[in-house]
């Protein structure tokens, strides 16, 4: 039973990671063929054991939007833990008894309620008398069962929580810096409580369980590890613990705090239970804690050094934000120089002044912060110029909050999504360069405009010892900005990040004008309206574009660090002209799907996302497929054609 669970959960999330990748990104990491394979596999394994999991793909439950969400009281007071630094103390706790240590993780707590094998109830903890109903929701979470084997009334209780993977791809999203989520917990504790759970699902929530709190038969355990391994047979992902005593609770603790400097999951403890039920039971409780169980709040490392500047750093939307570069301190293993202000209210009351004896550490071990500031100071004066532009700077309060700003609409920080674009795959393709980075960038005058990208090189020095850099990544990065020096016409068109002007675009323009670029960026209203695909809005921005003096200086700058490739159209055709096709499943001839969408467009045809009347072809492989494109195809009459099939159209 257990390797059939496994199964299910390995099958789960690997048709999970299929169809996300074919919806978002409009590619296929496996045929139609396969996914209907593993489909019919996991359906019937469903089936077999009675256990669901809330991400399985044979579940559609249908999304629906609350007005509110109901509250409710909990049948007895979720209270608080006690709380402790000091190992010590965890042993003087434990004394002769055994003791289950796990994560304290760093969410929103959520009690479920299963009846007849089946999730009827989510409840958050609220303020720990009265939550709030979030069913829902619940039944969105990644890895929560819908579906038990056990039929009788079970109520447990956990975790609900965001990974950091996950928390840092949907901040990277987001593009207005004060808008992204401080933490994962604060995107969580949104998540969890949304009206619409279409919302929730997308947020990719956890449930890890903690505790059992009432089941028909509870006398069955003697020990919170059987619950734990109970709980884990009926297909719960169970916080991870492990079993202590007084002599080995100090090794254990060791073994987490070295683990959670890799853990992608939030974490700002760990919890200490007596194993022994009855025992912890018989202990009772205070009015505030609980007596069979303590917290251990991890015991900052906190080391004193100099302050030595205030770095500001100025983003998109003109914030900007002071960080604090202090002298060199080991902090949790690692080396750490610098820490975020976050606005100046911190600032302020912190005092910070240069050469001011301030001490830092790393908040749950893992972000650094400063503690306090000993001498005071207060001797930083704010810019009234912008450190990027030299723009005025104001003075923002929004809720207590004040924040510094640039008032400036043509600050170069306000255009980094330029420079972002520019790098992009579809553009001139530079890995390494991610939006934060070249935030930096900008903001230590790296960079003043695109061509500077080319000479990143000289600051070497500078680039390895940035966070998230090292020799490796420096290497890496100018690598790739070398081989970006060789480009495509339509790519380095597309890449000036010109209104209304896609790739596909930029290669019709290429193309009717034989990739002369002069005539191209010189082309009258009535050159461009010729070009089919092309229509005077569109055609008036391309203008308005190159009329701009500074423009063309950008542009002339580019085309003195790359290298454009004349066979763009040497080896294409008007084979294709006037088709259009629709590319779906797994292909064998080209390396990728954009690779046979780059011969079509290259040989005169045009290339959409989805089956309509105006299709000509679909491209698929299997020809059988029940997908959806296929059967679309299929009712209008459309030829499906293999790769093959496409070779010989063009040969």
């Amino acid at each position: 039973m257990e390797s059939k669970k496994e199964r299910i959960k390995e099958l789960t999330k690997l048709l999970d990671r299929a169809a996300r990748v074919y919806e978002q990104e409009d590619r296929e990491i496996m045929s139609n063929f396969e996914y209907d394979k593993l489909y019919d596999e996991l359906k019937a394994l469903e089936e077999e054991t009675g256990f669901v999991l809330a991400g399985s793909p044979t579940m559609h439950a249908g999304y629906e939007i609350l007005s509110e969400l109901p509250k409710e009281r909990h049948d007895s007071p979720m209270l608080s833990l006690d709380k402790t630094k000091d190992v010590e103390t965890l042993k003087e706790w434990l004394g002769n008894q055994e003791g289950l240590l796990s994560w304290k993780l760093d969410g929103l707590t959520v009690i479920l309620t299963y009846q007849g094998g089946k999730l009827v109830k989510a409840v958050t903890r609220g303020n720990g008398e009265v939550g709030e109903v979030i069913t829902n929701n619940a039944k969105v979470f990644k890895n929560i069962p819908l579906s038990i084997a056990y039929q009788g009334e079970l109520v447990i209780r956990g975790e609900a929580l965001i990974k950091y993977s996950d928390f840092e791809r949907m901040n990277a999203m987001i593009e207005d810096v004060s808008a992204k989520y401080k933490n994962p917990r604060n995107l969580c504790s949104g998540s969890v409580r949304q009206l619409n759970n279409e919302i929730t699902a997308k947020r990719n929530v956890h449930f890890f369980a903690f505790a059992l709190i009432k089941m028909d038969d509870m006398s069955q355990f003697t020990t919170k590890k059987e619950q734990f391994e109970w709980l884990s047979s009926q297909g719960f992902d169970v916080v991870e613990e492990r079993l202590v005593t007084a002599d080995t609770v100090a090794d254990a603790v060791k073994y987490f705090s070295e683990k959670i400097v890799t853990n992608d999951f939030p974490s700002d403890g760990l919890v200490l239970l007596y194993n022994d039920i009855a025992y912890g039971d018989s202990l009772g409780r205070t009015s505030k804690f609980p007596r069979n169980a303590i917290a251990f709040k991890w015991k900052d490392e906190i080391k004193e050094t100099k302050m030595l500047q205030i770095e500001w750093s100025a983003s998109r939307t003109g914030l900007i934000n002071p960080v604090a570069i202090f002298e060199p301190v080991d902090l949790e293993g690692t080396t750490v120089s610098r820490a975020s202000l976050h606005n100046i209210s911190i600032m302020e009351n912190l005092q910070i002044g240069i050469g001011d004896t301030v001490q830092v550490y790393k908040a749950n071990m893992i972000i650094p912060q400063i503690a306090e500031n000993l001498t005071r100071s207060g001797n930083v004066e704010i810019p009234k110029t912008c450190p990027v532009c030299g723009g005025a700077t104001k003075i923002k309060q929004e809720n207590d909050v004040k924040s510094l700003y640039c008032i400036n609409d043509d600050c170069l920080a306000k255009r980094i999504k330029s420079f972002t674009h520019f790098v992009s795959r579809d553009a001139m393709n530079i890995e390494g360069l991610s939006e934060a980075t070249i935030e930096k960038l900008i903001a230590k005058k790296m960079i003043r405009e695109l061509a500077d990208l080319f000479h990143v090189e000289k600051y070497k020095d500078e680039i390895v010892t940035m966070e998230g850099f090292g020799e490796k990544s420096y290497n890496n990065l100018v690598a790739s900005i070398e081989r970006a020096r060789k480009t495509t016409l339509p790519k380095f068109i597309y890449s000036l990040g010109i209104l209304n002007i896609g790739l596909s675009t930029a290669k019709l323009v290429a193309k009717h004008f034989k990739n002369d670029f002069d005539k191209i960026r010189n082309a009258t209203m009535e050159e461009l309206v010729e070009i089919d695909g092309i229509g005077g809005v569109t055609a008036q921005t391309f203008m308005d574009f190159f009329h701009k003096e500074e423009n063309n200086k950008i542009v002339d700058d580019l085309l003195e660090e790359i290298e454009i490739e004349s066979n763009e159209t040497s080896d294409a055709s008007s084979r294709l002209e006037g088709l259009t096709f629709v590319i779906t499943g797994s292909v064998e001839k080209f390396a990728n799907r954009n690779e046979v969408k780059e011969v079509i467009e290259q040989n005169g045809g045009k290339v959409t996302g989805s089956v309509t009347a105006k299709t000509n072809y679909l491209i698929n492989n299997d020809n059988m497929s029940n997908s959806s494109k296929n059967k679309k195809a299929k009712e209008l009459g459309i030829p499906i054609i293999t790769e093959d099939e496409l070779l010989s159209m063009l040969s």
